[in-house]
């Protein structure tokens, strides 16, 4: 008998602000666009409220990529939220170098809620980025116990 090949179903976590990213997939999803099942939305109110500390704790836990998203500059809800998204992006992306996260895993992209379009294939090309790219090595063994996250005074 043929041993059977099991097809790598990767694990994707997808930040996408509230007022653009999250509506932009909520586009695509009412027009019928297909893309694939592979990833789970954290809808954010902003793409710079994203906290680097949980990047680095959904790779810990186990994805094998993370995209965060946002609106294009100049369309913020918040004005200058995907400012910071990128600021924190760039610094993130050299801490996750030096722990050894292969660049193709993180990657942050501009999606406005009347692009639906590109969000599905913002997410196709994102999903194969991550099955070229193979299972992350760094999952941790076993079921990690979620942290509390930080109370804000």
């Amino acid at each position: 008998m043929a041993a059977e090949t099991k097809e790598f179903k990767p694990k994707i976590l997808v930040f996408a602000c509230n007022w653009c990213s999250y509506a932009g997939a909520d586009n695509a999803g009412v027009n019928r666009m297909q893309y694939p099942p592979d990833i789970r939305v954290i809808r954010t109110m902003c793409s710079g409220r994203v906290n680097p500390g949980h990047v680095i704790d959904a790779f810990r836990m186990g994805a094998d990529g993370v995209l965060w998203s946002g609106c294009h500059f100049g369309d913020c809800h918040y004005i200058f939220g995907n400012y910071e998204a990128e600021k924190n992006f760039k610094k993130l992306t050299a801490m996750l170098e030096l722990l050894g996260v292969d660049k193709r895993r993180f990657r942050l992209e501009w999606v406005s809620a009347a692009e639906g379009n590109k969000w599905a294939a913002l997410i196709k090309e994102f999903v194969d980025d991550i099955k070229a790219a193979g299972p992350s090595p760094h999952k941790m063994n076993g079921t990690p116990k979620p942290r509390p996250l930080p109370l804000v005074e």
